[in-house]
């Protein structure tokens, strides 16, 4: 059986949402709370037996790779002014896993980078994890996704439990329970309301995919706003073969938008016993002057 040992991470978009912040600075480097969020994601892949970090990203995403590389001169400083502590934390983000870099090339939208990592990947079957999807769990998103697949030996995306306001927001899932959390795809619906929604499962961010997607997207016509799509390749590949959904365990936070990026370091700051306190205090002082 092919164990899942690599991880494709696009990261070579503008970060549009978040200008002028990320003018400068990729949206992947914006910290929820001590810690920018691409680490957040890439602890997620190693957590779930990833080995290999396979980023494809663009000119302006060069800390993204500096974050992952050793600094000796801020290792001296760390060391001779007595923050040991520190210092290990910061070694241990460069020795977390193997990093590759690719710079995007071809149309855009996002089965290009995807396309990209081929070389990387070659004929093994991988996963594909988004830089501003985060998904808090007991059980990493990525683990539970590769579970399925070894049970399945096909390719598996990310469902997540929405409203009837998400069905407005997300591409909503038509597939068949096979066992409890599990479907089979049928296919995916794009934003289509609650009364058209054909359940109230989102496809959000994550996927374990088999080299065949590679000839699928390579055949894949652009879709919406002339650009290449994943999902669009992926249901190309769903004529060929099944295509499952995991129901994850956890709470989804889009950090790639405002409001998501402000909620989670929210609720991650409740949770850090550095700042919790104090947040405590500030959030109740807040509510009682609303």
């Amino acid at each position: 059986m092919n164990k899942i040992t690599k991880v494709v991470i696009p990261a070579a978009g503008f970060g549009t949402r978040f200008l002028p912040a990320t003018k400068a600075q990729p949206k992947e480097m914006l910290p929820i709370i001590d810690k920018p969020t691409i680490q957040y994601i890439v602890e997620e892949a190693v957590f779930s037996g990833i080995k290999t970090i396979i980023l494809v990203t663009s000119q302006n995403k060069r800390s993204v790779e500096d974050h992952f590389d050793r600094n000796y001169e801020l290792e001296e400083h760390l060391e001779k002014t007595g923050k040991t502590e520190l210092l290990v934390k910061l070694r241990q983000i460069s020795e977390i896993a193997e990093f590759i870099y690719i710079r995007q090339k071809g149309a855009y939208g996002n089965g290009t980078p995807i396309l990209n990592a081929e070389p990387a990947i070659q004929n093994e079957p991988f996963a594909v994890i988004w830089g501003d999807d985060l998904v808090e769990s007991e059980k990493p998103r990525l683990k539970q996704l590769i579970e399925v697949y070894q049970q399945y030996q096909n390719p598996v995306l990310t469902a997540y439990p929405v409203d009837d306001e998400g069905t407005k927001k997300y591409g909503i899932i038509d597939g068949e329970e096979v066992e409890p959390g599990i479907f089979k795809v049928k296919g995916i619906v794009e934003k289509p309301g609650p009364e058209k929604a054909p359940s109230r499962l989102a496809a959000i961010g994550g996927y374990i995919l088999t080299p065949d997607i590679f000839d699928s997207l390579r055949e894949t016509p652009p879709g919406k706003n002339n650009e290449l799509w994943l999902v669009d390749g992926i249901f190309n590949l769903s004529k060929k073969r099944p295509i499952y959904a995991c129901l994850i365990k956890g709470k989804y936070h889009d950090v790639g938008s405002k409001i998501g990026w402000l909620k989670a370091n929210i609720e991650y700051g409740l949770k850090n016993p550095e700042v919790s306190l104090e947040l405590r205090r500030y959030l109740k002082e807040i509510a009682e002057n609303l």
